[in-house]
């Protein structure tokens, strides 16, 4: 029997129980595994790939939407990946495509490498902004931001879902919700009883992650990034949007050390929702 052409076989939705075909894709790609991650992006987002006739995936992607679920108000497109094997071959343009039509009208934004950018804007998208990725262990050092941070707590809930919707400009309670338990450290940034900022620090192989890292100003961040720091080991990891100046060259200061740079692109808006004067970095690139 034939085997079907790649063009030929169908995109289907994916599901928690395909974590290790996504986890064995990413490591075909010379990726991290990223299982935890991968598990956050399958149950907070909606998962889609192709099957490979051979075993295992030929391609994947996750889009995770904002906003009411009938008519989102933005979705980030993430984890689009193609098997080595069947790399070059169109499949990852008929991926953006599937996404591009059956998201309709729906702003679309992704974080792209030099490598995807591209095909993205072949598709339209455009580039809108970037991050830079931070990453090593974090020196205390000079003076000490003046801002009270603690562990977050249930009864915070409410408070950071309301400052996380005013400063992304749209809802993402799924994501937010999600925190606790994705993540290993969840901490707010009070004032007054108030609270100001807040962020999570979640395990991706041998680092922690920082994102998201939502804060009333600079100094609030600053705060907020070093209170993680001071709980734990590893070395950390955070994509900044470079318009965040001083808190990079701080960062920089406390070790770590620039990695990467990705596009952010937009389909559909000429910039996303929001307040990014307060919003430092996103959950993941992955999730926007």
């Amino acid at each position: 029997m034939p085997t079907p052409s790649l063009a030929a076989l169908p995109i289907r939705r994916l599901t928690p129980r395909d974590l290790a075909a996504c986890a064995d894709l990413s490591e075909n790609r010379g990726w991290p595994r990223e299982e935890h991650k991968w598990g956050f992006l399958l149950t907070a987002g909606k998962g889609h790939g192709i099957d490979d006739p051979d075993g295992g995936l030929v391609a994947a992607y996750v889009v995770t939407e904002y906003g009411p679920r009938e008519r989102p108000d933005l979705a980030a497109i993430g984890m689009v990946l193609v098997a080595e094997r069947h790399a070059r071959q169109g499949v990852g343009r008929r991926l953006m495509r599937h996404i591009v039509s059956t998201m309709g009208t729906t702003p679309l934004t992704l974080h792209a490498t030099p490598y995807g950018r591209p095909l993205y804007e072949e598709l339209g998208f455009k580039v809108t902004g970037r991050a830079e990725m931070l990453r090593g262990h974090f020196t205390p050092g000079g003076p000490e931001p003046r801002v009270v941070t603690r562990s977050a707590t249930a009864e915070d809930l409410g408070s950071i879902l309301r400052l996380d919707e005013e400063v992304f400009g749209a809802d993402r309670t799924h994501i937010i919700t999600r925190l606790p338990a994705f993540a290993d450290q969840l901490r707010v940034a009070e004032e007054h009883g108030r609270i100001v900022g807040y962020t999570a620090a979640w395990p991706n192989m041998d680092t922690h992650v920082v994102g998201p890292l939502i804060a009333r100003d600079t100094e609030t961040a600053k705060a907020l990034l070093a209170s993680l720091a001071a709980h734990t080991e590893r070395p950390l990891r955070i994509d900044i949007d470079v318009r965040h100046e001083e808190l990079m060259a701080w960062a920089q200061e406390r070790g770590l050390k620039p990695v990467s740079s990705n596009a952010v692109m937009t389909y559909g808006i000429t910039e996303l929702p929001g307040d990014w004067t307060r919003r430092f970095a996103p959950v993941t690139v992955a999730a926007g």
